[in-house]
């Protein structure tokens, strides 16, 4: 858990394989540690993270591996469950998994003697996202090239799907209205859907492509953002159907946009992995440059902590953390 200053990370952490896909929990755990997840080209790994800006008792950060899924093939994306509890008795994790054999996997463990996995097949190309109910945690909600969206139940039956017109890169729920789901297309829209109608009730529109990557605001849900192209671009949906503010920031071309998850005028990018390193830029929206450039070897991945202004992404046996600034 060393400081590493000489690529400006915070801390690092020290992984056994390259790590294609690293996850925050975002729900209360009910522990002080937060739980984060990395997936490689073939596991799961779930531990803790304690951090010193949070524990002055901490120095620099402790990290601690809970336990390690096998998983067989390469892992793509992860989501976790808002049932995650280390609190319980027995504790209980639950994740689920989009891995490139086009499947999705949810994993439930007690960390101790139960450990079960199902597999939920029915998307026909690669999957990009997935994200759970943020309430119950009863469904998983998925995105794909194959120009779907598909919602489905924990034994992996589909309770919905909606037909989209380009690849699905994003998908986000509303964290209070449970029946509200959004959905970015590669082609440059973001489609809002009424899961009760199964109808579309808004649409965005970037004007420019390709759109790989967007985010709802956990802090201003009136707030959506996304890179497409090489810019960000930033949404009030109560205003317009255009973004009311974008600016170019990747020279060759944006990945991801995750807002922060304590701060709506927070938020970070990433550039595509290119041949020695990847730019992550975290940018305020009071500020017309970014306030921390970061780099890390062929880095995929962008996660911001629950509590703290610090986001982390993957990259060749490590994981980069990064603290920034209010």
């Amino acid at each position: 858990m060393k400081h590493d200053s000489t690529r400006n990370t915070s801390y690092t952490v020290d992984c056994e394989d390259y790590v294609h896909v690293v996850k925050f929990n975002p729900f209360d755990s009910g522990d002080s540690c937060s739980l984060i997840a990395y997936g490689g080209n073939n596991y799961v790994v779930v531990g803790t993270c304690r951090f010193q800006e949070e524990d002055a008792e901490v120095e620099g950060m402790q990290y601690k591996t809970l336990r390690t899924f096998h998983h067989g093939i390469r892992v793509d994306a992860i989501a976790w469950s808002p049932e995650t509890r280390l609190d319980a008795i027995p504790p209980q994790i639950r994740f689920c998994t989009a891995a490139s054999d086009r499947k999705l996997r949810l994993f439930t463990s007690d960390l101790q003697d139960k450990n079960e996995f199902k597999t939920f097949d029915g998307h026909s190309d690669y999957i990009n996202d997935l994200v759970f109910a943020p309430n119950e945690g009863q469904e998983i909600a998925s995105v794909s090239d194959d120009h779907t969206c598909r919602v489905w139940d924990l034994e992996g039956n589909e309770k919905a799907h909606f037909v989209l017109r380009s690849p699905g890169m994003s998908v986000c729920w509303h964290p209070e209205e449970a029946f509200k789901l959004m959905v970015a297309e590669k082609n440059g829209t973001i489609r809002f859907y009424d899961l009760i109608t199964q109808q579309a009730i808004l649409s965005l529109e970037c004007e420019q492509t390709p759109l790989m990557s967007a985010d709802w605001c956990l802090k201003n849900t009136l707030k959506i953002g996304a890179v497409a192209g090489s810019d960000w671009l930033i949404w009030d949906i109560t205003r317009s159907s255009y973004p009311q503010d974008k600016r170019p920031v990747h020279v060759d071309r944006a990945r991801l946009f995750r807002w922060s998850r304590v701060n709506e005028n927070l938020f970070a990018t990433t550039g595509y992995p290119g041949k020695t390193t990847t730019q992550l830029l975290v940018h305020h929206l009071g500020h017309p440059q970014p306030i921390l450039t970061g780099t890390a070897a062929v880095g995929s991945g962008l996660t911001w902590h629950r509590t703290l202004p610090l986001c982390a992404v993957g990259g060749d046996h490590k994981i980069f953390f990064w603290v920034t600034e209010m």
